[in-house]
């Protein structure tokens, strides 16, 4: 490689180093050291700029308020009990109404959640279980990392192709190395998201049981979750998020270790018969007529209401390591 080329390189790496480091800190919820890609205004700001297409895409709030008052005001409990500077974020958690059982988060502390999940609950802890959860996307700052991340995919794809273009290599290698580079970089992005899939189940437990909800909805959300899936499958290391039965997995050892002590304790409720008299009744009432709750039919149909929800078929724990990125 010609001298000049190498110089040009390591200095693009050497300034990207120098932007990241300063930018770091640890954030409080995972304790990871953390590159800031936004700021907590520029968060916000995402949230509220992305809110409204986002709401108008899954059908807008469900008309009845009392619905959506009981939605905010578990999310509002649930969001007191997170880390740092987390509670003071302007949180707001929308009831969609729309029949796709679906959950998402934005930047920010907007959570959403679709009035077909809803419709498949049966307890206030398995509502405190998704809002948690999507409430942890949100604290653990996942959009921020996979924006960290998909800079650096894109950095290294392009120094790729700036050293191929001027290697000794085939026509042939300079024109597919690049793409396989850049798939390479894309599945660790995926890996990424599903493992942050999973940092948001642990958080929503976290959560959940400090408002004194009873562990085990969690699991009992991705039961709900996993006798509404339908059809075949793709790979699961080619998804973006883990398969119910893993993370059912995960979530009962979570439940054998470290809360055992909540498990069957008197001290964590469930709320199913508040659920059923301030919620479900209502739900059915008002739409006596709704469709099926059910999965998105197709990816076009996903595409077409804002992508895939952050529940999973239910988005980012990686760790986004500052150290990493000056190397």
């Amino acid at each position: 490689m010609h001298t000049a080329i190498r110089r040009c390189l390591s200095l693009a790496w050497f300034l990207l180093a120098g932007v990241m480091l300063p930018a770091c800190t640890t954030n409080p919820t995972t304790g990871r050291s953390q590159f800031n890609y936004f700021t907590r205004e520029d968060e916000i700001a995402l949230g509220m700029q992305a809110k409204p297409e986002l709401m108008k895409e899954f059908g807008g709030e469900v008309a009845r308020a009392d619905l959506r008052n009981y939605v905010t005001e578990v999310g509002m409990r649930l969001a007191r009990h997170t880390e740092g500077d987390a509670p003071s974020l302007p949180w707001e958690f929308t009831l969609l109404d729309s029949d796709v059982i679906n959950a998402f988060a934005l930047p920010g502390g907007k959570v959403f959640m679709s009035r077909g999940l809803a419709a498949k609950m049966t307890s206030e802890a398995q509502l405190a279980g998704v809002l948690g959860h999507e409430i942890g996307h949100v604290t653990a700052r996942h959009t921020n990392d996979r924006m960290t991340q998909s800079l650096l995919v894109t950095v290294g794809a392009v120094t790729a192709a700036v050293l191929l273009e001027n290697s000794d290599a085939s026509d042939a290698t300079k024109t597919v190395a690049p793409l396989v580079l850049q798939f390479g970089g894309q599945s660790i992005i995926l890996q990424y998201s599903r493992d942050q899939e999973s940092e948001a189940d642990s958080l929503g437990l976290r959560y959940m049981t400090r408002e004194g909800y009873d562990p085990r909805a969690q699991v009992q959300v991705m039961e709900i979750l996993k006798a509404s899936v339908t059809g075949e499958r793709g790979l699961e290391f080619f998804s973006t998020h883990p398969y119910p039965e893993t993370r059912i997995k995960r979530l009962n050892r979570l439940l054998q270790t470290d809360y055992a002590s909540m498990v069957n304790n008197p001290n964590y409720r469930t709320g199913e018969q508040e659920f059923r008299t301030r919620f479900l009744s209502k739900l059915s009432a008002a739409y006596p007529k709704a469709g099926e709750p059910r999965f998105a039919s197709s990816e076009a149909e996903l595409d077409a209401m804002g992508g895939r929800g952050e529940l999973g078929m239910i988005g980012l724990a990686a760790e986004t390591d500052c150290a990493s990125h000056a190397r």
